[in-house]
């Protein structure tokens, strides 16, 4: 007989971030309830040309060198001497003098469903004898690299023999989901399963308080999640509940996928830095503003964590042979930071202000779909707005949502990501808040603290797969969005016109990942033997559709299309183009993705259609 499997030893949670990533890990088998025995992996990584340290936060940045540009072994790390490229601190910082070849924001890129993000595409502006590399390419070598420095570290417990959970910003779409686990089979995960940034922040806050969060939060309350990360903002809503005698938390609510983040600050400040030298009578080419972005990051980041620091120096390489002779010295100091980052991006507005929008010019390099409005505070505003009756059918929740309430009312805000560390920024954002409480006679929010935002996404998750043993807080949700397929009316032909269509709700607003739901005995006209495309639509404000519901009419905002499928479903012996009687069958997998089968009538075959994840070119 084989020997049993032992149940693994670790919970190691995975922060795959914009501009960092960081492994955390709890021990089972030393903690014991709410005593969690919880630690952060120090990750080996190249700090300079052949030098290599340990620090608890690898940067996601990469750098692809010319063959010629270091010499052999300058790359090698304590698993590896034959890899051509460099990832973390080294990379960031050889990167910022040659951002050609620096491949950054690899995850921004990586849910940009106009790009094929399994295309060799980045960097996005490296000429043509650059060697480029795609976004999932770029994922798989982070994951690989903790991988590989967890088992450096740990040689006597495999990471493949641990539980691994791996987060994603919660408003990462199934295509985006479903790159994110790919990337990590790719990178030789066995099994993971994924967590939303916003409730891995909220798990880390409840594993520091060692018990105590049941005395900061009560029945009735509304935490508001605030995640200002490198590449997005996330937006989540948790609801406080009470079941037999028990505290819960039940996810209500998710932002829209906003592209807003630290990248758009770093080049604003890079910006403001570039009109100062201009003042100055030095002009910058794009190629030194690109270079000069990245070193404000650098300066945003020990501004931001450091509070005694004034001023920080920032160099602009030349593009002559003179590079350091000929490099440009300045420096960007907390006024400039203050003024860059409060006044444009946490400007003061009213809860009622949406977002700017603008006519767009018909032509557009190709790039990162960024926010169009980069006032953070503006989107937080439509987002409690379109949210003001998310919990009207929670019980005890009711009073809340009537009444004059123009906007649902958080009683307690929980920030994350690095922006956040600075006390301004903290400030300017729960003041706006209590601002637009005390306009409509509400109590103040009040703010629950006490987490490194830096770490707070790892430790959460890696909390997280402690909870899901049935060995702490689990916070309830499931999925964050309402999905519908569309069903195209049979009609007959009119010049000029398309089929109308229905949107059919496969999948239910918090459906729990790992859950199928059977449609009722609804039947459906399937095309097989021939190119056919399926639409799919979300909804984060359709709570009541079930299984089955058809809708004939949504507003623009109820609905929002996602990826279409374009497949050619096998005839199975049919000939091509027939019809097929189906029923439809729907899943949640482990990763939160969507699965559609379609069952026909009387038969046993069965068609799967999956989101497509290679995007539309």
């Amino acid at each position: 007989m084989s020997a049993p499997v032992s149940a693994p030893r670790y919970a190691i949670g995975i922060d795959l971030g914009t501009t960092h990533c960081a492994l955390s890990y709890v021990d089972v088998t030393a903690s014991d309830g709410e005593k969690v025995v919880q630690q952060v992996l120090s990750v080996p990584q190249l700090t300079g040309p052949g030098a290599v340290e340990a620090r608890p936060l690898l940067p996601s940045f990469l750098y692809l060198p010319h063959e010629s540009e270091l010499a052999p072994g300058d790359l090698g790390l304590p698993w590896t001497s034959g890899q051509d490229f460099a990832a973390g601190e080294f990379a960031r910082t050889r990167g910022a003098a040659t951002p050609i070849r620096l491949v950054a924001s690899a995850k921004s890129w990586l849910c940009h469903p106009g790009v094929d993000r399994r295309a060799a595409i980045l960097p996005a502006e490296a000429p043509a004898e650059v060697a480029r590399i795609s976004p999932l390419t770029a994922s798989i070598r982070y994951l690989s690299h903790l991988r590989e420095a967890w088992n450096s570290a740990h040689p006597d417990a495999p990471f493949d023999a641990q539980d691994v959970t791996v987060t994603i910003p919660a408003s990462f779409d199934p295509a985006a989901r479903e790159l994110t686990a790919e990337a990590a089979r790719a990178a030789g995960y066995t099994g993971i399963t994924l967590l939303e940034e916003p409730q891995a922040a909220l798990y880390s806050w409840i594993e520091h308080s060692a018990g105590q969060w049941r005395k900061d939060v009560k029945k009735g309350d509304i935490i508001l999640v605030v995640d200002v990360g490198g590449g997005t903002t996330d937006l989540s809503l948790i609801a406080v509940l009470e079941r037999e005698g028990q505290l819960e938390l039940h996810r209500v609510a998710v932002g829209d996928h906003i592209l807003l983040g630290g990248d758009n600050m770093d080049l604003a400040l890079a910006y403001g830095v570039a009109r100062k030298l201009a003042g100055q009578g030095t002009q910058l080419d794009p190629w030194q503003t690109r270079a000069l972005a990245h070193a404000c990051r650098g300066a945003k980041e020990t501004l931001l964590s450091d509070a005694s620091v004034d001023a920080v120096p920032v160099v602009v390489p030349s593009r002559g042979s003179k590079l350091i002779g000929g490099s440009i010295r300045t420096e960007v100091t907390r006024d400039e930071l203050t003024r860059s980052l409060l006044d444009g991006f946490f400007p003061e507005v009213a809860v009622s202000d949406a977002p700017v929008t603008r006519a767009r010019g018909a032509l557009t390099q190709l790039g990162l779909p960024y926010a169009q409005d980069a006032a953070i505070t503006r989107h937080l505003g439509a987002f409690l707005s379109r949210q003001r009756g998310a919990t009207s059918e929670l019980e005890g929740f009711a009073t809340q949502a009537s009444g004059d309430a123009s906007f649902l009312h958080p009683t307690a805000v929980l920030f994350n990501g690095g922006v956040l560390k600075s006390g301004l920024i903290a400030d300017r954002l729960l003041g706006l808040v209590n601002i637009w409480l005390a306009a409509e006679n509400a109590a103040p929010a009040r703010l629950l603290g006490g987490t490194d935002l830096d770490l707070a996404v790892a430790r959460g998750a890696a909390y997280y797969g402690y909870v899901r043993r049935g060995r702490g807080v689990r916070i309830r949700g499931g999925t964050a969005q309402a999905y519908y397929v569309a069903v195209e009316s049979a009609m007959p032909a009119i010049p000029g016109m398309e089929p109308p269509i229905q949107a059919l709700c496969v999948a239910p607003f918090g459906m729990e990942e790992g859950t199928e739901a059977e449609l009722p005995a609804q039947e459906f006209g399937l095309v097989v033997g021939e190119p056919v495309r399926f639409r799919f639509f979300g909804s984060s404000v359709r709570r009541q559709d079930q299984v089955g519901t058809l809708l004939d009419f949504w507003a623009p905002d109820e609905l929002q299309e996602l990826e279409e499928i374009e497949a050619s479903l096998p005839a199975e012996g049919r000939r091509a183009g027939e019809i097929v009687a189906v029923r439809l069958h729907a899943r949640i997998t482990e990763t939160g993705t969507l699965e559609l089968e379609a069952l026909p009538v009387g038969g046993v075959d069965r068609w799967k259609v999956e989101f497509d994840v290679r995007g539309q070119a």
